[in-house]
């Protein structure tokens, strides 16, 4: 009964034998989970109901949950959604958050590791790929090995990077570039095995997988699960979470384990779960997949109330089965023999040597910069897009003139506010088109120890700086000259250095939000407010800061656009005489004829702006190197977000 219909299960059982076999002859790597429980606390109802906001409900997520794994052994974790799958695979790697709400205990070799020894310990592949787009898969590998390793020689790099790419069977699409949704590169499957291989340059002993099958079709999902078998019967220790598996997977995993509800049915070998179900009166039906039969059977139904309590009922008389089995006796035995070992295996750490600090920022930006210097219509834009809002100004305003009754001094104004309000909107649209993949990546990676996020930020300050400097110069040159601004070349090498500063400022303002907002629609709209409020605040030429509230006075100083229009405003009007109507009008001086000169615009609506103009250009520069300081905080901050989820 307990094979019938599936002759294959007969040799899986000779699998984990051996893996017992070796275990006897010496020691070997091993993970022991014992008791381990993990509750979370939600809030209840709409934030704005604050009565029921306060209150707060507790789900458990795990429920005394104990296996024992050894080296050359593979384990997946079967479960429907919500079983408690992933928070388990979070748990044996030190990443869950609120440590204060888990509960038990995780061994590694018979030891407890210490927090900052678990990513040392663990390769830990997610259940999405975050893989930059534009690099080969070579490349991709190359310099994750190079952030991994010290500084070795190319030649010792390219022959571990091939090693592992012949170990995945990636080495005859080493040079395909890995694509997005946008444009066609690797498979699926392909993406996958770079992200493992990607763990493998590490030389990991234990490896964790999060659904490594998902979005791939059976063929692939197949291969992915073969390939995890070889790599695990290679003195590793693999644990996976996999949902739906083919019934042909059945005899490569050494160890099954079923979830539901937080709670562990079943873990064992595959013939012990044969036996354990048909020794509780459910045995698998002919030609029917055992690994969809257990997990529908543990499963909990909650269409209806009667339904959920007829399967719950069902599955807590299974689980108790399984905790009074001698299975799971030889589970708890295994972690005491583990703990009791005289002679314990050193803990399986990754085989890292960090290089400095330095370094790992060169290889950033050279990762950087590599894979953004492939997207030709993306380089096309960032230095053009200035261009093309200077082109629409340009045809618009025409050519600027100094005759007051044709709107010489409101056609400058107008063009100064347009150069202090647009360039930081190009900026942002930069940040979060361009920063996003580079941030995905980045906390996988900063997770796996491999960086500092602040030092991938930094990488991305350096790359965008001189694509910022080429499309502002592009820009400037066209529209100071076509406009006809102030016709002297140290006056356009100041309005170029106000419109790169207001440029930049743009995009590390969002860079300062994206560290610690995921959302990138948030983001955007957050920085336009910004830049809005900004410029109706801090520029005086909507409404003269002289008439504002005082509130707004105050605020006005925090904003770079009350530099940046002072300086422009200076910068131009400055020297510049007026006429008004032409030289033989005998007609009544005209109302807007109240200037004629530059200097008395300047001190009616900018009142000491011109003893301020060093001032104005030192402090608006010195918002670059503060609004870097507060992105590498707010990135810090993200990063310590992160290490306790």
């Amino acid at each position: 009964m307990s094979g019938r219909g599936f002759p294959t299960w007969e040799r899986s059982s000779s699998i984990g034998q051996t893996g017992k076999a070796k275990a006897t002859a010496q020691p070997s790597d091993s993970i022991s989970v014992r008791g381990v429980s993990y509750t979370v606390r939600e809030r209840v109802g709409p934030w704005w109901n604050v009565s029921l906001y306060h209150k707060k409900w507790t789900r458990q997520i795990l429920k005394d949950v104990s296996f024992h794994i050894e080296s050359g052994q593979i384990m997946g974790i079967l479960g429907n959604s919500g079983s408690g799958k992933t928070t388990l695979l979070d748990a044996i790697s030190g990443r869950l958050g609120h440590k204060d709400n888990f509960f038990g205990e995780v061994y590694v070799n018979g030891r407890q590791l210490k927090k900052e020894q678990f990513r040392d310990c663990f390769s830990y592949v997610p259940q999405s790929d975050t893989l930059l787009s534009f690099l080969t898969i070579e490349e991709s590998l190359t310099y994750t090995a190079l952030l991994t390793l010290q500084k070795c020689s190319n030649n010792f790099i390219k022959k571990k990077v091939d090693a592992v790419m012949a170990e995945l069977s990636l080495s005859h699409i080493a040079d395909k570039i890995i694509g997005s949704r946008i444009f066609v590169g690797i498979s699926g499957g392909e993406r996958r095995r770079v992200s493992i291989a990607a763990q493998l340059l590490q030389d990991p002993k234990v490896m964790l997988l999060d659904e490594p099958t998902t979005g791939l079709d059976c063929l692939t999902a197949n291969q992915i699960v073969s390939l995890l078998s070889e790599l695990a019967h290679r003195d590793r220790i693999v644990i996976i979470t996999i949902h739906q598996p083919r019934s042909e997977l059945f005899r490569l995993f050494d160890r099954i384990a079923i979830m539901s509800f937080g709670e562990m049915v079943f873990c064992g070998n595959p013939m012990e779960m044969i036996t354990f179900f048909s020794d509780c009166g459910y045995s698998c039906p002919e030609q029917s997949n055992p690994f969809d039969f257990y997990v529908d059977l543990t499963s909990v139904d909650t269409r209806s109330k009667e339904r959920e309590l007829e399967t719950y009922s069902r599955v807590q008389v299974i689980v108790s089965a399984y905790k009074n089995s001698e299975i799971f006796s030889k589970v708890l035995a295994a972690i005491e023999r583990t703990k009791c070992m005289k002679e314990l295996p050193p803990i399986p750490f990754k085989n890292r040597e960090s290089p400095s600090a330095f370094y790992k920022l060169w290889i950033l930006l050279r990762r950087t910069t590599r894979n953004f210097s492939r997207d030709k219509m993306g380089i096309i834009m960032r230095l053009l897009q200035n261009l093309l809002f200077g082109l629409f100004v340009a045809f618009f305003l025409l050519r600027l003139r100094n005759d007051l009754v044709k709107g010489a001094v409101q056609d400058r104004v107008g063009l100064v506010y347009q150069c202090v309000s647009a360039p930081p909107y190009t900026g942002m649209l930069n940040a979060v088109a361009l920063f996003q993949p580079l941030r995905a990546i980045s906390d996988q990676e900063s997770k796996d120890g491999l960086y500092k996020k602040w030092q991938m930020l930094l990488a991305y300050i350096v790359h965008f700086l001189p694509f910022s400097v080429i499309s502002v110069a592009i820009f400037s040159t066209f529209i100071y000259w076509t406009a006809g601004l102030y016709p002297d070349a140290s006056r356009f090498g100041i309005f170029f250095a106000v419109v790169l500063a207001s440029h930049i400022i743009g995009e590390l303002l969002t860079l300062v939000i994206l560290g610690v907002v995921q959302n990138p629609n948030i983001v955007q709209s957050g920085v336009v407010l910004l830049n809005s409020a900004g410029v109706i605040v801090g520029t005086g030429l909507v409404r003269t800061i002289e008439e504002m509230p005082t509130p707004f006075k105050i605020l006005s100083y925090l904003t770079f656009q009350k530099y940046s229009s002072e300086i422009l405003i200076v910068n131009e009007f400055y020297g510049l005489n007026f006429t008004c109507g032409g030289a033989n009008s005998s007609t009544t001086i005209n109302a807007a004829c109240i200037f004629s000169h530059g200097v008395q615009f300047i001190e009616q609506n900018f009142p000491g702006a011109l003893s301020r103009f060093t001032t104005d250009f030192l402090i608006l520069y010195a918002f670059l190197p503060g609004l870097v300081i507060i992105a590498i905080l707010s990135f810090n901050i993200r990063e310590r977000i992160i290490s306790r989820q």
